[in-house]
């Protein structure tokens, strides 16, 4: 009884309950009274393998990541994978960014985006008391710069462009001077002027010229993003009804069930839909941030803000995407969109934060008025 006692000491009732909630509207937006529903029913099966994988999360003491080089040797081992994948890779949609593995396909680039974390937040943590040092922004930047290249050159624009958000904000959060965030602004920007002159792709650097003129090629490039818009708009207040979403269901919004699944929620739930939608994603964020302010040392603090991070970026980049505000980048959302990789990613650091804050402080645990 103890132990299990121990085991539920860390579990945060409402942050499971809202980003469950969170999948079962992706899950029913799925769904179709006509027509073929294998998406619905391969979803139903990964958010309870990932809603397990949760609860194993929960079991390790992460203490042992604060010192020793088991971070750095998870980080080598995904940067080996995310090489590998470009070599014998599964390709999908022009993208070699997967390995198919009969039974499903595993999308490196996900995990690897929770192993960037770790690998920021014992970084920082250990280096804490001289962040002030600019040296320490370059070396985090050449961690994250391993992953951002093998991911950008699958090509994977829109997760190459999460996890530099992971980075930037995690530098934010662990304390970087304004001038030293001026300074990396300048280099991003010098960075980003020399990949469109050299890396960018045709079809990338039309979707970035269709974001400033979205309706200047509806039938070419600017598509995705025009149906999109016009499936939110038809949508009105209270929405088609679930299952009866006319552009998702009659396929004039591609890719409804992964890149555009917010698109397709907005038409068959409405504004209010919309609005419960960003409640319950911002109870989970909000329970994030209350885990990383209190966190049993800076490297707790940094993972769960790091995590916080992370589904902010996707959740923002993807609304922006669909509703015509950024370029289309195939960005899913946290917890709504298809896949097996990003929801066993997205459960599977929930479940290791809530294990971290089975030895939180004392106080954390016993003044938190929303534990469960």
């Amino acid at each position: 009884m103890d132990q299990l006692r121990t085991f539920f000491g860390g579990f945060d009732f409402t942050l499971f309950l809202s980003v469950l909630g969170l999948s079962l509207m992706g899950l029913v937006t799925m769904y179709s009274h006509a027509g073929d529903n294998a998406f619905f029913n391969r979803q139903v099966i990964w958010i309870v393998v990932a809603v397990i994988a949760m609860l194993i999360a929960m079991i390790p003491d992460y203490r042992f990541l604060r010192t020793g080089n088991s971070v750095f040797f998870v980080y080598i081992l995904t940067v080996l994978s995310l090489f590998l994948v470009l070599f014998i890779g599964e390709i999908t949609l022009g993208a070699q960014s997967r390995f198919d593995l009969g039974f499903f396909s595993l999308q490196p680039s996900d995990p690897a985006k929770l192993v960037l974390i770790a690998v920021l937040a014992k970084y920082f943590a250990k280096r804490h008391e001289f962040i002030g040092d600019f040296t320490h922004i370059i070396i985090s930047g050449i961690y994250a710069l391993f992953v951002f290249g093998l991911v950008f050159i699958q090509p994977d624009f829109g997760s190459a462009i999460i996890l530099f958000f992971v980075w930037l904000g995690m530098v934010l959060v662990s304390g970087i001077k304004l001038r030293h965030l001026v300074a990396v602004f300048a280099l991003g920007t010098i960075a980003f002027g020399m990949m469109w002159q050299f890396a960018f792709l045709d079809y990338q650097k039309d979707r970035i010229v269709t974001f400033l003129d979205p309706l200047s090629d509806i039938q070419g490039a600017g598509y995705n993003a025009y149906q999109s818009t016009v499936a939110i708009g038809s949508g009105e207040l209270f929405g088609k009804g679930i299952g009866y979403g006319t552009q998702s269901k009659l396929l004039f919004l591609p890719e409804y069930e992964t890149d555009f699944i917010f698109a397709a929620y907005a038409e068959e739930w409405g504004m209010f839909g919309v609005l419960l939608l960003f409640a319950l994603f911002s109870l989970a964020v909000w329970r994030l941030l209350v885990h990383a302010m209190n966190g049993d040392t800076n490297f707790e603090r940094l993972f769960a803000a790091g995590v916080c991070i992370l589904f902010v970026s996707h959740f923002f980049v993807h609304i922006g995407m669909n509703i015509g505000l950024l370029p289309v980048t195939g960005t899913t959302i946290p917890f709504l969109s298809y896949g097996g990789s990003h929801l066993l990613t997205e459960f599977l650091a929930v479940g290791i934060v809530m294990g971290m804050r089975r030895y939180a402080t004392v106080k954390y645990k016993t003044t938190d008025v929303f534990d469960s």
